[in-house]
């Protein structure tokens, strides 16, 4: 099932852009795209280091392994 889409009007910065294109080797809407998608990715690594050190985890290495 797709994703429902929202149509958006932006105004960036031209060299903004370029460069972000550059960066992305891609066009306008993927580039937008891309760079909306980094920052939910960051904004979820943001809460999962909030996270740290409040989960107790416990993996037995050693039987891990011999899943192999």
């Amino acid at each position: 099932m797709k994703a429902a889409e929202q149509k958006i009007t932006v105004h960036v910065q031209k060299d903004l852009l370029r460069r972000a294109q550059k960066a992305s080797k891609a066009g306008v809407t993927d580039t937008v795209r891309k760079g909306l998608q980094l920052l939910a990715a960051r904004d979820a690594y943001d809460q999962l280091l909030k996270m740290e050190g409040k989960l107790k985890i416990s993996i037995d290495l050693d039987e891990l392994r011999k899943d192999r």
